[in-house]
């Protein structure tokens, strides 16, 4: 008995796995062309990295929900791609390893371009053009990254980030005060702990804003830096179609209709003090 219903169980047994040697073939396929592969109930989430401590570009609403133009630019990106999309919330330190590892497909998180980065990553065409600048107190006589390195003062930055980089390479001998956070850094400049805190324009510019009484923000770019989506190496469909996504946007206004939505005040300030803006 038991021979018999193992032999008559065979054909079915072989059926099922080749059916399934399809199907894996096909997900592997579907995968290897930039996408995920689909489900049930049809494609997979675009699942997207981001912190959300970076207004107004990645944040939470006033009910807890991921806000702010890397948001918004990712439902457009997914909508163009015909898949749904999932914001995954995590630390920034966080988020190269974990495209790497594949728990997320993208990286949209104001994320800096650089040569190190590429190492580890691809990168779309950027879609912003920013720079690092500085905050300084308000009585300060330092007017440019070349007063930093003839002072004994400290310098604070945000572990991790271009301006941790720059810093480390171009202010030699310079004390650096290295936080996890940027309102951390800011507060270093306001109590006089630190002669400047190195970051990029936006960020500068809104936490002077906040800080009038104590700072002043010198917006002229260290060094200018673009901003691109992050994706794995050997994507090149998906890469093709993001940077498509990015061109059409650009010509359709999506970038200028995000900026009034989300950064009136500061587009209008930048334009004021004859900064560009950093919108391509």
């Amino acid at each position: 008995m038991k021979t018999t219903a193992t032999k008559s169980a065979m054909p079915s047994l072989v059926l099922r796995r080749s059916l399934l040697g399809v199907g894996a073939l096909a997900a592997l396929m579907f995968t290897g062309c930039g996408g995920s592969a689909p489900t049930p109930d049809g494609p997979s989430p675009l699942v997207v990295g981001m912190e959300l401590d970076y207004p107004p570009f990645e944040m939470r609403s006033a009910d807890g929900e991921p806000d702010g133009i890397s948001v918004r630019l990712a439902e457009e990106l997914a909508k163009y791609l015909d898949r749904p999309v999932r914001i995954e919330p995590m630390a920034w330190d966080g988020l190269i390893p974990s495209l790497q590892t594949k728990k997320i497909d993208l990286i949209i998180s104001s994320m800096t371009r650089t040569e190190e980065r590429e190492k580890s990553i691809a990168f779309s065409d950027g879609y912003v053009t920013n720079g690092l600048c500085m905050l300084v107190g308000k009585d300060s006589t330092i007017q440019s990254s070349d007063d930093l390195s003839e002072s004994t003062a400290k310098v604070a930055v945000k572990l991790g980030t271009t301006g941790h980089t720059w810093a480390q390479q171009h202010l030699e001998g310079v004390e650096l005060v290295v936080l996890d956070d940027a309102a951390a850094c800011v507060l270093e400049v306001v109590q006089g702990k630190a002669a400047a805190f190195i970051y990029d324009q936006i960020s500068i510019y809104q936490h002077w804003k906040r800080h009038t009484d104590t700072t002043r923000p010198i917006l002229k770019p260290i060094r200018a830096e673009t901003w691109a989506i992050g994706l794995r190496h050997g994507e090149s469909e998906l890469l093709g179609r993001i940077n498509a996504f990015l061109a059409e946007s650009r010509a359709k206004g999506l970038f200028d209709n995000l900026a009034g939505r989300y950064m009136a005040d500061e587009k209008k300030a930048f334009e004021d003090l004859g900064v560009p803006f950093i919108f391509h």
